[in-house]
């Protein structure tokens, strides 16, 4: 069973760390869906663009540092995202906490209403409601298309990214990420 050797290869002694991640061992977690994450050879800078939550708070990716971030990118008018949302609501159920965090951002013109009853029609309940309405975050992080997500480190740089949708309540996906969390070791 994949599922059972991502496992036996993660308590293996991958030891790996999201500042030391052994580039060739989180590839060969890659399967399915995460076939498309491309890990960069050295992190890279984010951006410090404001965006708002649902009441109108100002927040910054650096509000997350300190934790590994899956950075979604996303709109109410993408197909991709609307088969996407629940795998990312299901992965912050299970995985989110003191080392990791699910951040989904609205792109672009999403309306609060409408961002509201797109998660109340595909079963959201664990992501926050966050916009970039004028798509600052999006554009000085080269988004292009939609959904993009990126994995940033627990120092808030970008490691991976993602075009396109993804399955990222898969063990592939959880294999990777746990990877990531894991300790650094000598």
């Amino acid at each position: 069973m994949k599922s059972a050797l991502l496992a036996a290869l993660l308590y293996t002694g991958l030891g790996l760390g999201a500042n030391a991640a052994d580039l060739d061992q989180l590839n060969a977690l890659r399967e399915g869906d995460m076939k498309k994450l491309a890990f960069h050879e050295a992190p890279k800078p984010v951006s410090d663009q404001a965006f708002t939550d649902a009441e109108g708070r100002e927040h910054h990716l650096s509000d997350w540092q300190g934790k590994l971030v899956l950075l979604n990118f996303w709109a109410t008018w993408c197909a991709p995202c609307r088969e996407e949302m629940p795998h990312l609501d299901a992965l912050q159920k299970e995985m989110g906490g003191e080392d990791f965090e699910v951040v989904t951002l609205a792109t672009g013109r999403n309306a609060l209403p409408a961002i509201q009853r797109f998660f109340d029609e595909v079963d959201v309940t664990a992501l926050p409601i966050l916009t970039d309405p004028k798509q600052a975050v999006a554009r000085e992080m080269a988004v292009l298309g939609l959904p993009i997500t990126v994995i940033l480190n627990p120092e808030g740089q970008e490691i991976a990214r993602l075009q396109g949708g993804a399955d990222w309540n898969s063990d592939s996906a959880k294999a990777i990420l746990t990877a990531l969390m894991a300790p650094a070791t000598d």
